[in-house]
C-alpha cells in the first residue's frame, strides 16, 4: 500500500523543517514537534563477527528520553551547567532518502530516512560528522504532524566525539 504523494511531501517538509529548528538551536519549538506521548532513543550498536548475529543492543541505549526529558535536557542548555555547549555546538542536520509508510494506526506513518550531521565548536578546525539511520513515527495531530518516536541508529559503534550534547 503506497502512500499519498501529497502526504509523503509534506512530512519531507516536516524533517527539513525540524533540521533548520536544531540548526538554528531553536530548541523549544524543536520541543513542540513532539507528541506529548513521544520517545526519542538510539540504542548501543557494538561490532561482530559476520555470523553473530545482529550488531545492535536494544537492552543499553545511548539516550532514551520521552517530552518531559527532553524539555529537561533544552532548558539545561540556557544554564551555566551546559558546559559541554559552551561555547554552542554549530550543527548541520543532513536528511535524505526518506522513506514514507503508512503505520500501524490511523493518521501515522513510518517515516526512515538516512542522517548526517556535521558539528564544529568553538575556533577549532575539527569537527565531528555522525551519520545514522533515523526511524520516525509521525502522527497527523490537529492538521499539522508530530513526533510519536524516533530511533536513531547511529553507524559508529564508538562514538568519536567528545560528548554527544547536541540532537540529532
Amino acid at each position: 500500500m503506497g502512500v499519498d504523494p501529497a502526504i509523503k511531501a509534506e512530512i519531507e517538509e516536516f524533517l527539513l523543517h525540524e533540521a533548520e529548528l536544531l540548526d538554528e538551536r531553536r530548541f523549544e519549538e524543536w520541543i513542540d514537534l513532539f507528541a506529548e506521548d513521544a520517545r526519542y532513543e538510539a540504542p548501543m550498536r557494538v561490532t561482530k563477527a559476520r555470523d553473530a548475529g545482529p550488531d545492535i543492543v536494544e537492552e543499553s541505549k545511548i539516550f532514551s528520553d520521552n517530552r518531559e526529558t527532553l524539555h529537561i535536557r533544552v532548558q539545561r542548555l540556557g544554564t551555566e551547567f551546559a558546559w559541554a555547549e559552551d561555547p554552542p555546538s554549530r550543527t548541520r542536520h543532513f536528511v535524505t532518502n526518506i522513506r514514507v509508510q503508512p503505520g500501524d494506526r490511523e493518521n501515522e506513518y513510518r517515516v526512515r530516512c538516512n542522517l548526517l550531521v556535521y558539528r564544529n565548536r568553538g575556533d577549532t578546525p575539527d569537527y565531528d560528522l555522525l551519520s545514522a539511520d533515523r526511524q520516525d513515527i509521525l502522527r497527523r495531530v490537529d492538521g499539522g504532524w508530530k513526533i510519536a518516536y524516533r530511533r536513531i541508529v547511529l553507524d559508529q559503534s564508538t562514538v568519536g566525539s567528545h560528548n554527544l550534547s547536541i540532537f540529532l
